[in-house]
C-alpha cells in the first residue's frame, strides 16, 4: 500500500494517524520531495477523473491568478498545473489493491482496507 501527500498537511497526518491506529503498513511518498509523474496521474484520472484529482478548496487553488484558473479545463492543463504545484493534488491519494481513495474518511478507508 502507498499513500501519496504532502507531509505537512493536516489531513494527510490524520489519514497517516488511522493507518499507524489500525496496524497498516503504508509507503509514504511525500508530493513536495518526490515529486509527481505524468503516468501516475494519468492512472488515478482512469479511477477518478482528473477533476477529482484537482483540490480546488485549498490555499494554492485560491491563490493562483483568475486567468490560470480559467485555462484548467481539460486533464492536459491540470496534469501541467499538479506537476508544477503539487499542492493542487487533492490529498491524501491511497494506492490499495488496484484501487485509489482520494481525500480522508475513516468508513472509506476501513471499507477499502477491510479494516
Amino acid at each position: 500500500m502507498r499513500i501519496y501527500g504532502i507531509s505537512n498537511c493536516t489531513t494527510v497526518k490524520k489519514a497517516l494517524a488511522w493507518l499507524d491506529e489500525h496496524g497498516q503498513a503504508y509507503e509514504f511518498h511525500d508530493f513536495k520531495k518526490s515529486g509527481i509523474n505524468v503516468a501516475l496521474l494519468t492512472a488515478w484520472a482512469q479511477q477518478a477523473g482528473w477533476e477529482k484529482l484537482l483540490n480546488r478548496q485549498g490555499m494554492t487553488w485560491r491563490q493562483l491568478p483568475d486567468a490560470i484558473k480559467a485555462n484548467i479545463t481539460n486533464q492536459e492543463a491540470a496534469f501541467a498545473l499538479m506537476m508544477e504545484k503539487t499542492s493542487v493534488i487533492k490529498r491524501p491519494v491511497l494506492e490499495h489493491a488496484h484501487q485509489i481513495v482520494i481525500g480522508f474518511s475513516p468508513a472509506e478507508y476501513a471499507a477499502v482496507l477491510g479494516t
